[in-house]
């Protein structure tokens, strides 16, 4: 098994940085957003977030290429000065000094890798913007990537609850090494609690986990395959990759991406952190026809078709059931 200490120290702090970040920006500019060409809303926290992330792991790791969901053209434009300089402050205030403007956007763009490479870290700076702005469920999602395959991940999930009181928690994994999951706040790397999914046997016994946008995910189907799994509660519904977290924690036992578009194929920093995660608490995940995900194919998952993420032993069971349903649709 390979040391990744070093490698799992540096994104831990980045992501806690990151998180930091974020929660500074929805306290106070909570309903600040631009529109990116294809009219997703975006915030200045996804690049503050990605800024910090980036310069973190160019410290630590600098000859490790980013694959990142933002790049800096937006804030370029000339209408956005404010947004720019929005950004620039939060960097700034996280770092504990004065960043330049030219400083910050270099590291934004960091992240314009396209993962033709052997190894490379994939950044969601934050997955869930909706989410963010409806003051919910949001994360920042940090994976390690080489040979196509994750071998390490981070989730920043600032607003989930922590069953003791509390609200944000970061997971982290390695592979070959459980699952864990640590303070949001400052503290050690190697800190942190096992956890592992639920010992569900049957998918009846099941509790559903899928997003809360209907864009995101097949509703329609989901609820189908679930009446044929035996599962009458309803869907646990959750934004961003804090799904994955809540199968890795044993909160719901099946999270579902169905394609909404035939020709559709998921990014692979949306999915890059949660899928070790979930397999490191023990369970499984697989695109919906059960092949196992490949994410060295540039920066979408181009040999798979949605996401099936379970708490392992119903697995199979699951698959069926939308291989059944998706025949008969």
């Amino acid at each position: 098994m390979s040391d990744r200490s070093e490698e799992l120290r540096a994104a831990i702090e980045a992501v806690r940085a990151a998180s930091r970040v974020c929660r500074a920006v929805q306290e106070q500019m909570a309903g600040a957003a631009l529109e990116k060409r294809d009219k997703s809303p975006v915030t200045v926290a996804d690049f503050a977030s990605q800024a910090i992330v980036c310069r973190g792991l160019a410290g630590a790791l600098p000859g490790d290429p980013i694959v990142a969901e933002e790049a800096s053209d937006a804030l370029r434009e000339a209408g956005n000065a404010k947004l720019l300089a929005a950004v620039v402050d939060h960097v700034s205030a996280e770092i504990g000094g004065s960043a330049r403007t030219e400083e910050v956007l270099g590291w934004i763009d960091r992240g314009g890798h396209d993962g033709g490479a052997r190894r490379f870290w994939a950044l969601d700076p934050i997955d869930g913007t909706k989410g963010f702005l409806r003051g919910e469920q949001y994360a920042v999602a940090l994976g390690l990537i080489e040979d196509g395959q994750v071998v390490l991940g981070v989730l920043g999930c600032p607003n989930l609850p922590t069953g003791k009181g509390g609200r944000g928690a970061l997971f982290a994994a390695t592979a070959g090494a459980p699952a864990r999951v640590l303070p949001l706040s400052d503290g050690p790397s190697g800190a942190g609690e096992a956890i592992a999914v639920d010992r569900v046997r049957k998918a009846s016994d099941a509790r559903f986990c899928e997003s809360v946008e209907s864009g995101h995910s097949d509703q329609e189907e989901s609820a189908r395959i679930a009446s044929l799994l035996g599962i009458a509660g309803e869907p646990y519904r959750i934004d961003s990759q804090c799904k994955y977290a809540a199968v890795a924690r044993g909160d719901a036992s099946i999270y579902l991406r169905l394609p909404t578009r035939a020709e559709y194929r998921e990014k692979i920093w949306d999915h890059a952190a949660g899928k070790i995660i979930v397999e490191s608490a023990g369970g499984r995940v697989t695109d919906i026809d059960g092949r196992a995900l490949d994410f060295g194919r540039g920066e979408t998952l181009a040999g798979n078709s949605g996401i099936v993420a379970t708490s392992g032993a119903i697995h199979d069971e699951v698959i069926d059931a939308i291989r059944r349903v998706r025949e008969t649709a």
